[in-house]
């Protein structure tokens, strides 16, 4: 493609992102760029075969690229955790939460239990056992809030931030191979799509979470197919 027609395909693009976005003031560079990818012609992808003979079972609403989306994200949740426990075998920590909830952490003075909580986007009873193992290991001290009696804060120890210090070059490697055979663009669409849908999701987590699933759902506006 000649790089006149290149520039005149992504004015047109452009005119017709506008459009769809409602021709808002302002976009950022990240929006467009994610719309273009959207509208590329790359080959769409089969998944591999995981189900089995009596498939049939889910066919029509049940068997379509939204529904793939939510199976690749549980699978990919689960790809994640088994390379993370490899690299836990050699540490003081024994799960990808107790990872979790230590490097965030580590980037504040102290939080409230409720808080770290809520930013790992866990149960309040799965989280407090996640700290009261991290407590007992001597990672993480707790101490009571000065501007809330009820409130038990949580901060990281010399030793926690040891360890994290000392594991986080093998995460790396681990960051590494869950981004597998992306290109470079494609971890950035990734990147984008992922922040873009955690915002989406953590707003009913926060806002949202004792309704029920149909009020949520009601809660969201119409998509274009």
């Amino acid at each position: 493609m000649k790089k006149s027609e290149i520039l005149t395909t992504l004015i047109d693009n452009f005119f017709s992102f506008d459009s769809e976005m409602g021709n808002r003031k302002e976009y950022s560079m990240d929006e467009f760029l994610g719309y273009l990818n959207a509208k590329s012609d790359n080959q769409e992808l089969e998944m591999r075969e995981i189900s089995g003979e009596n498939k049939e079972w889910f066919s029509g609403e049940y068997s379509n690229t939204k529904s793939d989306i939510s199976i690749l994200i549980v699978l990919m949740s689960h790809y994640a955790k088994w390379y993370i426990k490899k690299v836990l075998r050699e540490s003081n920590l024994q799960t990808p939460d107790e990872f979790s909830f230590l490097i965030t952490l580590m980037t504040y003075d102290s939080l409230s239990k409720s808080e770290l909580i809520t930013k790992q986007v866990m149960e309040k009873t799965s989280g407090t056992e996640v700290i009261r193992r991290l407590i007992k290991r001597g990672l993480v001290v707790e101490s009571a809030d000065e501007n809330d009696k009820r409130s038990i804060r949580v901060s990281m120890t010399k030793p926690g931030r040891e360890e994290i210090l000392r594991i986080l070059p093998l995460m790396s490697k681990v960051t590494k191979i869950v981004v597998g055979n992306l290109s470079s663009e494609e971890i950035n669409t990734l990147s984008y799509l992922l922040k873009k849908l955690d915002y989406f999701h953590n707003n009913i987590y926060i806002n949202k979470r004792e309704h029920h699933l149909n009020d949520i759902l009601s809660g969201i506006a119409d998509r274009k197919n």
